[in-house]
Order: C-alpha cells, then structure tokens, then sequence
C-alpha cells in the first residue's frame, strides 16, 4: 500500500471500518485484541488529525512509526473460524435429555383424552410457524409458560413425531401407516420441513428405495437449519428468558440453549439455585467479550481463534464449563502450535492442569527444541522448567553442544542472576555424548564465564570430569525418544545371489524408540511385533485405517504362480489378524492409499511381465473389492500419496518396463489428469507428503539398456505444479521403504541395482535442516519392504 500526501488512505479507513463491523458480529476477540483494535483506529484518527494540519512538527517521525504499525497490523493472521462439525447433534441430545426429564420445559401441549406433553417452547419455535408466533405473543404478554390445545386431527403419534423432527432432526417412525398422521400434525402446527419429509417419503415408497445412512445425514442437515433458526430467534430476542451482564453488558439468552452447552449453567437453571428464579443473572468473573464469543459458540457451534484470543477463551469456557467451545479452544492450541507458541502453551496448561494438552506441549518443545531455544521467551524460561526438559531423555538434538549452547545463551540473557545458577542447570546436559571437538566450544565458553563470575564457576572441573570419565548408564549413554506412533515395517526379502538362498519375510518389525548418541550418531531400537498370517510376502501393499492395519497382494516367492490377491487386517489393540475378502487381481509391486474412508490398490503387476492398468476399492462396511476407472498406462513400481483428498502417483514402470517422469492425480470416477514431470525418472522409489509438499528419493532410472541406482531426490509443490531438487541422498535405495515421523521423512532399507548389495541403513531428511542423517542399521528384511505408522498400545512396546 503506496502512502501520498502524508495521510492515510481513505481505503484503509474503509477497510477497517469493515474489520470493526466484522469482529462485532462475529463476537470473538478478547481483552489483548480489543485493545489492538481501539489502537489501530486510535492511530488512523491521528493520522487524519494530521492531514488536517494537526501535529506538524511531529509529521515525519509520526508517519514512520504509523507505517510500520499499520504494517505490523497487516501481518497480523486473521482469526481461524474453528467449527465444531458435530455441535448441532451434541446440543439437541442434551436439549432432548432435558425435555425426558421435563426440566426447563415451558411448552404445555394437551392432545385429546387428556393425554400432556411438555417440551421447549423455542425448540419448536425453531421448526413450527404456530409455536413462533404463540412465543412472539408471550414475549409481548411476559408470560412464562405456553400452553395448546390441539384439535382432534392431530394424534398422539402425529404430535411425538414432528417432537422427535425438532430435536433429532429426522423421523425414525415415518412409514406407510403412519404418514397420513404425521402429515396432520406438521399442518396444524405450520412444520413445513416434516411435511417435505413426507413428501419424500412418498417417493421413496413409489420407487422402493430406503436407506438408513441418507436419513441420517438429513436427520444432521435438519438439525443445523433448526439451530440457525434458533440463533436467529435469539438475535431478534424471541423466547429469551433469561438476562446475562457481564462488564456493564447485558446479554439475552435461552435457559436451555445454556443449559445444554454448559455444565455451571446446567447447575445454575436446572438444581433448584436462586438463579432458577431470575430474569437477570450477574457474572462476576467474566469479561464481556468472552461471554459474547461463547454464547455466540452456543448457539452456532464454532469461534473465531487466534493467538491473541485463545487463552482467555479457553480459561473462561473452562472455568464455566462450556464443553464445545472448550474442545475447539484446545484442538486449536494442539493443531496451530508452533515453536514461538509452544513454551506459553505448556505454560497455560500445567497452570489449568490440562494434564493432555500439557503432554501435548512438552512433547512438542522436546521435539522441537532447537528451533525454542532461538525465540525469545526460551530466554525466560524459569530454573526449574529449564532443567525438567534438559533431563528429559526424549530431547530432540542434532549433538549435546547444541544443548549446551541454548543452556549458555539463556545464561547470557540475565548473566547477573543466572550465573551462579550455572553449575547446576549444565547438570542437565550429557557431556559424554559430546565429541573432542565439540568440547573445545565447552572450554571457550567456560573461561569467558569464569572471568565474570570469579570463584563461584566451576562449570569446566565438572563438565571435564563427566567427559573424560564417563558414565556406564544409559542416561549418558544416549537421549532415547519414544514416538507416540511407532514406525512399522511388515515383510520383505533378503537378497542372495543364490535365489534358492533368498528368504521372503512374514515378520513385522517396529522401531520402539530413536536414541542420539555421541556427536551425531543416531540409532534406532527395533522390536518384533509379530507375524503376518499366511505366507510370507514382500512387494505387497499396506495401509491404516482407523488405527488398524491392512495389508494385500504381493509375492511369496518370484514365479507367476506366486503373486497372492489376498487381504489382512491387523488390530493392535486386541493383537490379532482378520481375513478380509480377496481383491479381484493378483497384484504386487503397486500402491495402496487410504482416501475417504476407503483402501484403493492401484495397478501393479500381475508377474514380471504383466503391468496392470486396474484400480481396485475396498469398503470397510460391506467388506468388498469393486473396480474403479481404470489408470491411464499399465504401472508398476509407483509410489502414491493422499494430498486434500486426491490421489497424486508418480514414476513408476510402463507397459515396457521402462522408469517414467510422469506425475498424475488420479480420481477413482474420472481418471487421470497429468501435470509436471519430474526432472529426473524413476521406478521402486518413496514418495510422501510432509509440509505442503511430496518428497521422492531412491529407486531405479532408465541407463541406457539398463537400470542404475537414483540418488537424485526432488519435492513437489502440489498447489503450484512444481518440482525443486533437494539433498541427494547419501545411499542408494532401490524398493525401500519410507514413512513420515515427527516432521522428517524416513527411507528404509532397499538395495542397490549397481551390486545387488542390501542397503540395510536407514536415513531422515529433515526438511529444516535440509540433510540427510544415518539413523543406524534395520533389523529383519531390508528389501520390497512396506512401512507406515502405526499406534500400538504400551504393553505391546514393552514387552518383546
């Protein structure tokens, strides 16, 4: 934005008198963000006061420093509107709960023979033209209940059925006998979307068509055209029965649209309270703009979140027990966590003892903790907190002298407190995992801070003491971190020159934990898990769903006749194997991806002469294979991702065996649609999505008449259709395995087409970084292996 004649824009002014009507309505920022507000427009008022003639002396200096703030403003993220998807279901079986009980009921309705049903006025208000106006009247009136007489044509079962309509959103009694009833009851009482139900009915029963999961899914739509209508209700003041003030402000509101949304509200109306009585409720402790964000969440099942915001809200919708809005404040502090948030986040947790989302935090910090110890509120760091993660075996470091490093960085940030504390908080740090070089750095650093703190710095004698020596234990021995989900690898083959020789694989091997050692020595702890049922395979496909494992297809020895079409599921909670139904192909050498809730096996081949062009479906609920559209080119030797819900494969072998460039989206109902080849072709490589991008690394190219090992690796970018080179890998890796933990991108195993040798190391690209890292040496088969991740529960990582 290009500034003229020394004065504010009038599209900024516009702009943010938008911004000011915008955060008014949707009713979601708190104290900090209220106070920016009023100071964007305090200082746009002083800019135009200028323009006037205003402050002159002052002009140059004053539109420096408003350039720079309206800069910082527009940096600024906008708020993230977090939905709660299943909100509206949550809220009307909470209201349904109350109406069984007949608490906060205000709807008397008598059918004939002096058969009474109570129910909330503004629920039906909310779907019925007759109960809207009936409320509006008592609104004029001030009455408290409303009671209806219904005619004779309106039934029992009519009447409970446009009840059941209002709360759940759908009819579960809706058939043949009962329609001319219910058609009844919706037109007595004006329900025009119960009559549309019947008339959908009716074509239904013309066509013979039924299905459950359809009504569902109108039951939910229902439920959230009754909510809007609801909220509407409420904006125009319609059936609200009680008063909230908070701050000097008052906010109207319905009994038991609090009720089901808040627990203290639920005590307050509904346990006999004083409160039960009054029209005006005072709220002591809250702030006015937090009680308009969360009643707006009651009433529409989503807030507006940012960083400026989030704490307050989720300290207030804890301390009032709004559940919803509560679940969308700590599904946001998890999800946009990042490495200048997490430190406060920990921070706010253990002061509110959110014992998960605290885990959550320090996990993230240890995971992270290089990239912490460069923002500035690492340097703030209490003592005691500092030294609680710096013993923590699961710190994530590229060396111990980094560790040392950021402990002598926040030594430096208050040298006069601090120093005398240096003894105690390098206790935290490994020196026996540090290199000779590496401790070069300790012995600088040590004499600059014994020249400051004079007799009281011993830093040196202990860190000497400690790395010449040593220490058997194997907390100095390695910093050991256990993944929540641990990296799995299922099958593979051992090469041998001999194939007599080669031993195809039923084992399922997983790396419990990733230890750091001295300098940059890294290894990994494998376990076994167990064994696949049936034979022994290797170029087979494998995916999770649902936190269980499926696995199908591949060979169990090299001939035609050995390629298998069967499928396995795995469920680690209970340990045991389930025999799904075969696919329709013999298939190995292919891919298999989880999109939408579906298994896809896409192409392979058949033997090693045959590629296949087929795509198969499995559906979990009916437990079958169906044929999708078919690929563009028979392919083997792919490698395919899931990225916002389509399918991007890449490379690969051709009908003629030939590495291809080529990268496609593929749509189970439409095709293939090609976009930007690779720079380099490939087959028998990894592909996996992490940060926004693919990454591909190893496999085979075309050389000549020949194969020979790829070490080039390249990312693609999927929103621009790009593709960028990045680190080559250190090894070849033809048929390995690759999977994503924790942010960095693990290639397993393989060999190498130039000798026939096995590649038995692992390597991790830390995208940060921009490096490859040895990882240390797998255990079982190395090659045409399968990995993913996998949550498997502790007794199974304890034991074996």
């Amino acid at each position: 934005m290009e500034f003229t004649r020394g004065y504010l824009p009038m599209e900024w002014e516009e702009r943010w008198r938008r911004e000011k009507e915008r955060r008014k309505k949707v009713m979601e920022e708190g104290g900090e963000e209220f106070d920016r507000e009023s100071k964007k427009l305090t200082w746009i008022k002083a800019y135009n006061d200028r323009r006037m003639g205003m402050k002159e002396k002052e002009d140059v200096k004053n539109e420096r420093i408003i350039r720079d703030t309206i800069k910082e403003w527009d940096d600024e993220q906008e708020p993230e509107k977090c939905t709660r998807e299943t909100y509206s279901s949550e809220v009307f079986q909470a209201m349904e709960e109350l109406r069984c009980c007949s608490v906060l009921t205000d709807l008397i309705v008598n059918v004939k023979h002096g058969h009474t049903i109570h129910a909330h006025s503004l629920v039906l208000a909310a779907v019925s033209s007759l109960i809207l106006e009936m409320l509006q009247k008592r609104n004029e009136q001030n009455e408290r209940e409303i009671c209806l007489c219904v005619g004779p044509e309106v039934s029992d079962l009519g009447l409970n059925a446009v009840l059941e309509f209002a709360y759940t959103g759908a009819i579960s009694d809706l058939n043949r006998r009962s329609l001319a009833q219910i058609q009844a009851a919706a037109l007595y009482l004006g329900v025009p979307r119960v009559l549309e139900l019947c008339k959908e009915e009716e074509e239904r029963k013309r066509r013979k068509y039924a299905e459950k999961n359809q009504r569902k899914n109108v039951g939910e739509k229902h439920r959230k055209v009754t909510l809007q209508s609801i909220r509407q209700l409420r904006e125009d003041k319609v059936g609200c029965d009680v008063e909230l003030e908070a701050e000097g402000r008052t906010f109207h509101a319905h009994r038991v649209i609090l009720s089901a949304s808040s627990d203290y509200f639920h005590a307050m109306f509904c346990s006999g309270m004083k409160e039960t009585h009054q029209t005006s409720v005072s709220l002591l402790l809250i702030g006015a703009p937090e009680l308009e964000a969360l009643l707006h969440c009651c009433y529409s099942g989503h807030l507006f979140l940012d960083w400026g915001c989030v704490f307050e809200l989720t300290s207030t919708a804890l301390q009032f027990q709004f559940q919803p809005a509560l679940s969308l404040c700590l599904n946001y502090l998890e999800q946009q966590m990042d490495v200048n948030s997490c430190l406060d986040v920990a921070a706010f947790a253990e002061a509110y003892m959110l014992s998960d989302l605290l885990e959550t935090a320090e996990d993230f910090i240890l995971m992270h903790f290089q990239e912490v110890t460069a923002t500035p509120k690492f340097l703030e760091l209490p003592t005691e907190k500092l030294l609680d993660l710096l013993r923590r075996d699961a710190l994530c470091v590229q060396s111990e002298l980094a560790v040392f490093r950021a402990v002598v960085a926040w030594i430096e940030a208050e040298p006069t407190q601090r120093l005398c504390q240096a003894q105690e908080v390098m206790t935290g740090v490994r020196f026996p995992l540090m290199t000779f070089r590496e401790f070069r750095e300790v012995r600088a650093v040590n004499l600059q801070m014994e020249c400051s703190g004079g007799d009281d710095v011993y830093l040196y004698h202990t860190a000497l003491k400690e790395f010449g020596f040593g220490d058997s234990s194997s907390v100095v021995q390695h910093r050991i971190r256990y993944p929540k989900d641990v990296l799995l690898v299922v099958g593979g083959d051992q090469l041998n020159q001999d194939e007599g020789q080669r031993l195809p694989s039923k084992q399922m091997w997983f790396a419990n934990s990733l230890r750091s050692g001295t300098g940059l020595v890294k290894d990994m702890e494998w376990k076994i898990l167990g064994e696949m049922p049936e034979q022994a395979r290797f170029r087979h496909g494998i995916s999770v769903l649902h936190k269980k494992l499926y696995v199908a297809g591949g060979c169990y020895y090299y001939s035609k006749a050995d390629t298998m079409k069967s499928a396995y599921r795995y469920d680690p909670l209970n340990n045991s194997w389930d025999r799904l139904s075969d696919m329709q192909e013999h298939r190995s050498n292919f891919s298999m991806v989880v999109r939408e809730g579906s298994l896809y096996a896409i192409g392979g081949d058949r033997d090693i002469r045959t590629n296949l062009d087929s795509v198969e479906k499995y559906s979990v609920e009916t437990d079958t294979w169906s044929f999708t559209h078919l690929l563009d080119q028979p392919l083997s030797g792919h490698a395919a991702v899931v990225w916002g819900g389509e399918i991007f494969i890449s490379g690969g072998f051709n009908l003629k065996y030939q590495c291809l460039v080529s990268m496609f989206l593929y749509h189970p109902e439409q095709g293939t649609t090609y976009l930007a080849d690779m720079v380099h072709d490939r087959a028998q490589h990894c592909m996996e999505s992490l940060a926004q991008c693919f990454y591909v690394a190893g496999g085979v190219c075309n050389l000549r008449e020949f194969y020979t090992d790829q070490l080039s690796c390249e990312s693609y970018d999927p929103i621009n259709d790009t593709w960028t080179a990045f680190t080559p890998l250190p090894l070849c890796h033809v048929g390995a395995a690759s999977a994503v933990l924790e942010g960095k991108l693990y290639v397993l195993g393989g060999y190498s087409q130039e000798d026939y040798s096995e590649a038995r190391l692992v390597h991790r690209y830390d995208p940060g970084t921009q490096r490859w890292e040895n990882m240390g040496k797998m255990a079982g088969p190395v090659t045409d292996i399968r990995a993913c991740l996998l949550h498997l529960p502790a007794h199974l990582r304890r034991s074996k």
